[in-house]
């Protein structure tokens, strides 16, 4: 039997879009293809996975939220026939809509103005994406209390103000393109590094993020901001499959075979790169930090200036903890694991960091790399006790054993 956790992942943002669209109601569409993948929780094992997944997903749902609205007393019916009437084009082999149009019209309907820059963000990644509230509080490293309550509100108030569930006028585009490429670049991040869970990697959130971030290059090739994400993920998804052996264990970029890099996908990299070219917005330095280890020889031939370089250029403009920490990293490659060391102590104490583990694996890994084995051994032990995947926390386990005594 399929793992339906990966069809879930690939089928909860097109349905929940799908159904949204069509219903006109965000809590409406989100609880019905919740009753869908309950039910298909049922039905599955017993009857076999069906032809088409996504359809059986969206059928069912449907059907729950028809249930619903008749429940309802307030709708009246003249409303319930309009929504009945709304007819189903091609159900049983292609979604209502097409895919591509529903995700991005929800991500462009989610940055309405009404509603400030982190429900936006919030709300997205929970309809469009499936992420749970603790996978998106750990991508924006805000609590999960905090995080539940911004999709709580965001979504009544759409409902309260009557926001229309479609994409707006072409003139008001670019001004929500900020939140729809920040969306994707969460989708993509948490694939490409899981935060919780048995794996290390997501492939169907990294296959959902080049995806839409093609789609976006598609639908405006003169956005440069979306052509620096689009490289930006390019370049490190053609890494993806060097990212763990076959065990599933997770392998760091300086042992990783770069034979087998997706030489393809650096290739449009690289291209999408040169497009990106006058960008002032924050993927254009992560992709040169990108195509600077996708291009490299060899680790020891890595270009850690232009990459140090990248990194202030990155936190000038987003004063990012969690760059400053990486920069910490680069740092020690160009100028010696002290001077890196040096570096990490100005970012670590950083409350924005403090449900995250990058400063203390940085740290022991600097550590190690310096020989000093005792604290590095140290601050693995921290590392282990923040959350991440399983992998990650094999990773730093196997680490830590390397720089214990005896």
């Amino acid at each position: 039997m399929t793992n339906l956790d990966g069809v879930f992942r690939r089928e909860w943002g097109p349905a929940v879009a799908a159904l949204a669209r069509w219903s006109g109601d965000l809590t409406v569409a989100e609880d019905a293809v919740q009753e869908a993948f309950a039910e298909a929780l049922r039905a599955w094992p017993r009857d076999g996975l069906p032809d088409n997944p996504g359809g059986w997903i969206t059928r069912v749902a449907r059907n729950r939220a028809l249930d619903r609205f008749r429940r309802e007393s307030a709708r009246s019916g003249k409303e319930l026939a309009a929504v009945t009437d709304n007819a189903w084009m091609h159900i049983d082999g292609v979604p209502i809509h097409p895919v591509r149009d529903d995700e991005l019209r929800m991500m462009f309907t989610c940055a309405h103005p009404a509603l400030d820059g982190a429900s936006q963000l919030a709300l997205t990644l929970r309809l469009i994406s499936g992420l749970t509230v603790p996978e998106i509080a750990r991508a924006l490293l805000q609590s999960e209390a905090a995080v539940g309550q911004r999709i709580t509100r965001a979504k009544s108030k759409i409902r309260a103000a009557n926001i229309p569930l479609r994409v707006p006028p072409a003139e008001l585009l670019p001004d929500r393109v900020p939140h729809v490429l920040a969306c994707i670049y969460s989708v993509f991040t948490e694939g490409y590094w899981s935060t919780a869970g048995p794996s290390a990697i997501r492939d169907e959130l990294c296959d959902e993020g080049v995806r839409l971030g093609g789609e976006m290059c598609a639908l405006m090739p003169d956005e440069r901001d979306a052509q620096a994400l689009a490289a930006l993920m390019l370049l490190h998804d053609s890494r993806r499959q060097t990212r763990v052996d076959s065990a599933g264990a997770l392998v760091p970029l300086d042992e990783q075979d770069r034979t087998s890099w997706d030489r393809v996908r650096i290739a449009r990299g690289l291209d999408r790169l040169s497009m990106a070219e006058g960008s002032t917005g924050a993927y254009l330095p992560q992709a040169v930090i990108a195509a600077a280890h996708a291009t490299a020889a060899s680790w020891e031939l890595t270009d850690w200036t232009l990459i140090c370089a990248a990194y202030d250029r990155l936190i000038d403009l987003t004063g990012s903890p969690v760059a400053r920490a990486n920069r910490a990293l680069a740092v020690g490659f160009r100028d010696g694991f002290d001077s890196g060391l040096r570096a990490l102590d100005e970012i670590a104490d950083d409350p924005r960091l403090a449900r995250s583990s990058t400063v203390a694996s940085i740290r022991a890994d600097l550590l190690r790399r310096s020989g000093r084995l005792p604290e590095a051994g140290k601050w693995y032990r921290i590392a282990l006790d923040c959350s991440g995947s399983e992998p990650a926390q094999a990773f730093l386990r196997a680490r830590w054993a390397e720089v214990e005594p005896v």
